[in-house]
């Protein structure tokens, strides 16, 4: 074995060991059936995809995109919250989490390790929905292409200017890139929320006040805008509101930010730098919500 294995502060053994973990993490979410989940979304998606023969094209090609978009946040927002809810307490259950940690095992590296092998499970999930879901809007923007042209010839309104506007309209709510960028903005969410239940799992005792309040933060996080205005903007201004703003924040992410979604199913164009910008956000939540889960998992009775 190389000596960068054998040394226990060489980058090469904490990479090692963070894998470890997240490979071990992602095994064990695997046997819980999660990718039931994954069927079900296929089956879902396959069905929306050839329904609604009735509607007009935009309506039809929105209708895939708001119904399967709207399942992949559930996906990740429950999966990443119950299962970060779970892994703590069942490895102290197991007692897993005691044999880890007399390895040694840095604290902080246990919890990197979970929380990436459950961002794993979360990313590549999205990922394969993600290719089901560009097949099937691939599929049926071309078949709705044909049922509508048959309709316009039918009816003698298969004109020029017609002709042009269905395929803008088409263009436009068919597979698109603005439609991987919502998968991204999707992931990013739940990564953010991942790392918030992390915290509360290292709080909590209990997985299910873990998952009610992790939920309850995402409720807020949706709204906080709205509770800015309500309960900031009357009573406070100028710095001092930013500041109470900022605090709120920190406390509850503002998920609001990656809500790009319905403009997306609306055919509307997302710009690099607004995913730059998310980026950088759940960026700045995930590194800030694992440092305080990693300060308050050091102080935590084992």
């Amino acid at each position: 074995m190389s000596s960068v294995f054998r040394h226990s502060d060489g980058l090469g053994l904490k990479i090692s060991r963070v894998w470890t973990l997240a490979h071990a993490t992602f095994t064990q979410l695997i046997r819980m059936k999660i990718l039931f989940f994954l069927l079900f979304f296929c089956v879902l998606v396959v069905g929306s995809g050839f329904a609604f023969s009735v509607i007009n094209p935009e309506q039809q090609l929105g209708l895939l995109k708001t119904v399967s978009l709207g399942t992949l946040q559930i996906f990740s927002l429950v999966i990443g919250i119950v299962s970060t809810a779970l892994l703590l307490p069942k490895d102290m259950e197991d007692r897993t989490l005691y044999t880890i940690l007399s390895k040694p095992v840095p604290r902080f590296e246990y919890l990197v390790g979970k929380l990436l092998g459950v961002l794993l499970l979360i990313g590549g999930g999205l990922i394969i929905m993600d290719l089901v879901l560009s097949v099937v809007i691939y599929a049926r923007q071309g078949m709705v292409m044909q049922e509508t042209l048959r309709a316009l010839e039918f009816n003698g309104q298969a004109s020029p200017e017609t002709m042009e506007r269905l395929k803008g309209i088409v263009a436009r709510q068919g597979l698109t890139w603005e439609m991987h960028w919502a998968v991204l903005a999707i992931f990013l969410k739940a990564a953010v929320v991942t790392t918030l239940a992390l915290v509360l799992a290292c709080i909590a005792s209990s997985t299910l006040f873990t998952i009610v309040v992790a939920v309850c933060a995402v409720i807020i996080g949706h709204g906080e805008h709205l509770l800015r205005e309500f309960f900031l903007h009357p009573y406070l201004s100028g710095q001092l509101e930013r500041f109470a703003a900022l605090a709120f924040a920190m406390i509850f992410p503002d998920l609001s930010q990656f809500d790009i979604v319905d403009g997306v199913v609306a055919g509307e164009s997302v710009p690099l730098s607004a995913v730059l910008d998310m980026v950088g956000l759940a960026t700045l939540y995930v590194g800030g919500h694992l440092t305080i889960a990693h300060l308050l998992f050091v102080e935590k009775e084992l």
